[in-house]
């Protein structure tokens, strides 16, 4: 089996981002949902 999970900040956050996020419809809907839940953290 390989080791799939090699954490990198630059990768995570450019994925997961807050600006990502943003950038997408769906992404938005993720960020409103999360806020509504009352999240601390509402991304990466």
């Amino acid at each position: 089996m390989s080791i799939t999970y090699q954490p990198k900040k630059k990768k995570r956050k450019k994925t997961h981002g807050f600006l990502k996020r943003k950038s997408r419809a769906g992404g938005k809907k993720v960020l409103k949902r999360r806020q509504k839940k009352g999240r601390w953290n509402i991304t990466v």
